[in-house]
């Protein structure tokens, strides 16, 4: 069973950056992609950003383009999401997830197209 533990989430002031990291057990984590979708309060979860099995292609949602960066180090299973000049719309419970086809060229279509989440971990953006 694919288990998923992120970390990294806090309080912090507007401009900060933050690192979340989610450590993966359970999977041939080399063979998979791996996303970070967020939930704000009173919303629906929406994708953030998507990095495929190699680490040599990625994806982000408009809203987080150029500020957001998603790595992986397939050494340690981790995938990591660095969150720089942070705005309080960011404020969100931040999910790492584990894509459920093997080998994917690129970000799935949709949500449901991953198998396994982890916990959440809460980021506040104060103002």
């Amino acid at each position: 069973q694919v288990q998923l533990v992120e970390s990294g989430g806090g309080l912090v002031q507007v401009g900060d950056s933050l690192r979340l990291s989610c450590v993966v057990s359970g999977s041939s984590f080399s063979n998979y992609g791996m996303g970070w979708c967020r939930q704000a309060p009173g919303r629906e979860r929406e994708f953030v950003a998507y990095i495929v099995a190699s680490g040599d292609k990625t994806r982000y949602s408009a809203s987080v383009k150029r500020r957001f960066t998603i790595s992986r180090d397939n050494g340690k299973n981790t995938v990591y999401l660095q969150m720089n000049n942070l705005q309080p719309a960011a404020t969100a419970v931040y999910y790492c997830t584990h894509d459920s086809l093997p080998g994917r060229p690129g970000a799935p279509p949709s949500l449901a197209d991953y198998n396994a989440w982890g916990q959440g971990t809460q980021v506040t953006v104060s103002s």
